[in-house]
């Protein structure tokens, strides 16, 4: 029998990748969508497109994680074997301009997946991923940071995020449901929002070595993060929503690089001197700042026999061999304009 799953945020980076890992083992995939005047499904527009998926059972619906009322009608008419909550308003520095709208999205958004999910399991069975993150710990109590490690939340991103974890493990306890928390540390693509840092420095240095800007701004250079790949970090949630019994987990790599590491690697594959082209900019720098995060990846690796297998150089390298791209049919464009 197919297994149906049910992704929100399915046209961010996680839930592109998730789509299509989840449809490569077979399952009937289904996404929510809010209405927009424009289209944005730039991420899984080829799994629609690739010719080998003639069978591709994939089905996009209208949502919006801040309408509790919408949200339980799809589960309840979609009836999905499996939730992987993902959607979010996910911008750290963005949660201080609105902190509001956040909370609603990211902390209320996983209050209604969890109560929709309460209200399909009365008459079937059904699993909810949370997505939670690293950002939760904030100034970390101890490092590294593992599932026991108290939370200290240093935006109002993290405090929404603590909010839809302990409610997580509420109706877990409360409901007796298959309810989990992925504690997932940084992990990018090339398919990552070019407003995060990682992607934000790819894109700059690509179109620095292709003479199509000048300069790169950057706020606090020194903090640390655990960087992974998001394709390795889907299957960490597949696996947790396999697992025996209701547990959280942490992913990570159990490495920490700072921001200014990673810029070097990049501007180093494209044969370029950082120095030359990074400038700091305060307007970059958060009211709170989170300095230092590393992941104990242990209780993954022991029980979900999930690994991060992918490396800082490896994952800077598919993110500049994609962004080099963009920028090189930008530069097509702007020459066809005569610019």
């Amino acid at each position: 029998m197919t297994k149906k799953a049910l992704i929100t945020g399915i046209t961010g980076q996680d839930g592109s990748y998730l789509a299509e890992l989840l449809i490569e083992k077979g399952y009937e995939v289904h996404g929510i969508v809010r209405r927009s005047s424009t289209f944005g499904t730039e991420r899984i527009d080829h799994i629609y497109k690739d010719p080998h998926n003639v069978d591709v059972k994939l089905f996009l619906h209208y949502g919006d994680l801040t309408d509790g009322q919408s949200i339980t009608n799809l589960v309840l008419n979609i009836e999905p074997d499996e939730i992987y909550n993902l959607g979010a308003q996910s911008h750290v520095r963005v949660s201080f301009d609105q902190p509001a709208y956040t909370f609603q999205s990211t902390g209320g958004g996983a209050l209604n997946v969890l109560e929709a999910a309460r209200q399909l399991n009365k008459r079937k069975t059904t699993k909810v991923y949370q997505a939670s993150s690293s950002e939760m710990f904030g100034d970390v109590l101890e490092t590294p940071q593992t599932e026991l490690t108290p939370f200290r939340p240093q935006s109002p991103y993290a405090c929404a995020k603590v909010y839809a974890f302990h409610q997580t493990v509420n109706y877990r306890e409360s409901y007796d449901m298959f309810a989990i928390n992925g504690i997932l540390f940084n992990h990018e693509s090339p398919r990552r929002g070019e407003t995060f840092v990682t992607r934000k420095i790819t894109r700059a240095a690509t179109r620095i070595k292709l003479g199509l800007q000048d300069k790169l701004f950057l706020g606090n250079l020194e903090a640390k993060r655990d960087w992974g790949y998001a394709r390795d970090y889907v299957e960490g949630m597949w696996r947790m929503m396999q697992h025996d019994v209701p547990e959280d987990f942490v992913l990570a790599t159990g490495e920490t690089q700072t921001v200014q590491r990673f810029a070097d690697i990049v501007f180093e594959q494209l044969e370029l001197a950082p120095a030359d082209y990074i400038e700091i900019d305060p307007r970059y720098f958060r009211p709170a700042e989170v300095n230092l995060l590393l992941g104990d990846p242990s209780k993954a690796n022991e029980k979900l026999g999930w690994s991060a297998t992918t490396s800082l150089e490896e994952l800077a390298r598919l993110m500049v061999d994609n962004d080099l791209e963009v920028a090189r049919q930008e530069a097509v464009i702007l020459s066809s304009q005569g610019a």
